[in-house]
């Protein structure tokens, strides 16, 4: 029985309120679970204080569960700006309960780089304060990379597939959180299709478990890359990320890595019917991008390296950058500046809508170029009627104008942030040029990992200033849940309810 007050006893705001913190305490406790199964890790490894302290932070983020799910009331059912609010909030939540494995551990002291480096983690972005990962605890490295795991579907989705105590408002909540303009059912039942997703992307993760591990990958590397491959997250275990390893390996990674940012949905149709692949438009587009991206940026290594390093080193890291994944086989950094530039242009694209991927999305890319490619011809014939069509389906206005808000929202939010890090650094730091600022926002925005200048490849972000910190963590919120559940929060409308 609980002790939150009737739904009908309550203002909208405050029930506003009381959903998301009961919706917050369930979905905390597959947190707790998650710091549980790290605590196991470590004591596999014999390393017995980090497991105590896992179990600490795991019995901590429990109560908070517990103390969400009991003194707040459960909703009957939840409604689209509920559902905004309650994921715009969770995520942060996590975050920041996320940050006790580090702080408790000592692997991470500073509250601020620990937030960075969960953050990263949950959002996939792989950015990292860490000089080098090696370094960690096993149990802690393996906490690193289940956050970008459980980041990578959803952690309410995960919710939503297994805790059938959410009713209709289940759906809601997977839709404010899933990455693409809308989430596609494969069943009647969301739940279900839920768990079907879950299924798909843990079973390609198993996959490739298994082929990495049959190279030169130990185990515990093959599970870390793989759960940040799949997450499109690029947490790995080693300071120079993949340029350590086995050509074999690179092009395992660079395979799953093309696999992740291709919708689940489409992956789960492929099972029976393989030719869904070749029916989506946005799957040609996204295959297109990436074969054209890759041939671009061969021809610009060519003369640097030999022809199979160039291939490799193209394909990784072209790939890399448009999934987000963020993992280098090469410092991108040191290329050319015409491939640099290239480079920072690739941070904006993405994966297909419904994967794990970050950025702006193919099919968002599809719908705007048709978009502005009719206003070009309504000015030619303004009495004649034109309608955007993407893969022969013509594309509802109001969808058509959702892309086009969430562009402009997308790069306002990029240019003021560019301008927020070049005045932070102005006045609390020094050496973060425009190259490095630009790169830095379009990394975090777009859940990708590594930038330019002072945050390449081969850095890190541990130097930046507090303050820049807490931005772009905030940032890769932002990105990972597509600005709207975020930018809800600041809306009059809403607390005026």
């Amino acid at each position: 029985m609980t002790t939150g007050l009737r739904r009908g006893a309550r203002s909208p705001l405050l029930q506003l309120l009381e959903t998301a913190a009961h919706v917050i305490g369930s979905m905390l406790l597959f947190v707790a679970a998650a710091m549980g199964a790290s605590a196991l890790v470590a004591v596999i490894s014999g390393e017995f204080e980090v497991a105590g302290w896992c179990v600490v932070a795991a019995a901590i983020t429990t109560a908070a569960a517990l103390a969400g799910r009991t003194f707040f009331n459960r909703p009957a059912t939840i409604t689209v700006s509920e559902g905004f609010v309650t994921v715009g909030l969770s995520w942060f939540v996590f975050s920041l309960f996320g940050s006790l494995p580090y702080l408790l551990t000592g692997a991470i002291p500073s509250l601020t780089d620990a937030f960075f480096e969960t953050a990263s983690g949950f959002t996939t972005t792989g950015s990292s304060i860490l000089a080098d990962p090696s370094t960690l605890p096993m149990g802690i490295g393996f906490w690193r990379a289940l956050t970008q795991w459980l980041g990578g579907m959803g952690v309410i989705v995960l919710g939503v597939a297994v805790l059938p105590l959410l009713g209709t408002g289940g759906t809601q909540l997977a839709q404010a959180e899933s990455p693409g303009p809308t989430l596609e059912r494969i069943t009647p039942r969301f739940q279900e299709t839920a768990q079907r997703l879950w299924y798909v992307y843990a079973g390609f993760t198993v996959a490739q478990i298994l082929l990495l591990w049959v190279g030169e990958m130990d185990l515990f590397e093959s599970v870390i890359h793989s759960f940040t491959t799949m997450s499109t997250g690029g947490f790995g275990t080693e300071p120079d990320s993949l340029v350590g390893f086995s050509h074999y390996s690179q092009w395992v990674i660079t395979a799953f890595m093309f696999i992740a940012a291709v919708s689940f949905t489409l992956h789960y149709r492929a099972l029976t019917r393989p030719t869904a692949y070749a029916r989506s438009s946005e799957f040609k587009l996204y295959l297109f991008i990436t074969l054209t991206a890759i041939v671009v940026v061969a021809g610009g290594l060519w003369k640097d390296m030999t022809t199979s390093d160039a291939v490799r080193n193209a394909s990784f890291n072209t790939v890399s950058i448009i999934t987000t994944t963020g993992f280098a086989s090469d410092d991108f950094a040191l290329w050319r500046p015409a491939l640099q530039v290239f480079v920072v242009g690739l941070m904006f694209l993405g994966g297909m809508a419904g994967s794990t991927a970050g950025g702006i999305k193919t099919y968002r890319i599809g719908v705007l170029s048709k978009a502005a490619f009719a206003d070009l011809r309504r000015l030619v014939h303004p009495r004649a009627v034109f309608t955007t069509r993407f893969g022969g389906s013509r594309v509802p206005d109001p969808v058509v104008e959702a892309v086009q808000s969430f562009f402009l929202f997308y790069m306002f939010i990029f240019m003021t942030s560019v301008f927020l890090l070049a005045f932070i650094d102005a006045n609390l730091a020094e050496g973060l040029d425009l190259v490095t600022a630009t790169s830095a926002v379009a990394s975090a925005m777009g859940n990708i990992g590594p930038g330019l200048g002072e945050v390449g490849p081969a850095s890190n972000f541990g130097d930046l200033p507090i303050l820049a910190k807490w931005l772009l963590s905030s940032l890769m919120i932002v990105g990972r849940l597509e600005l709207f559940p975020v930018l809800v929060l600041f809306t009059r409308d809403l607390w005026r309810r």
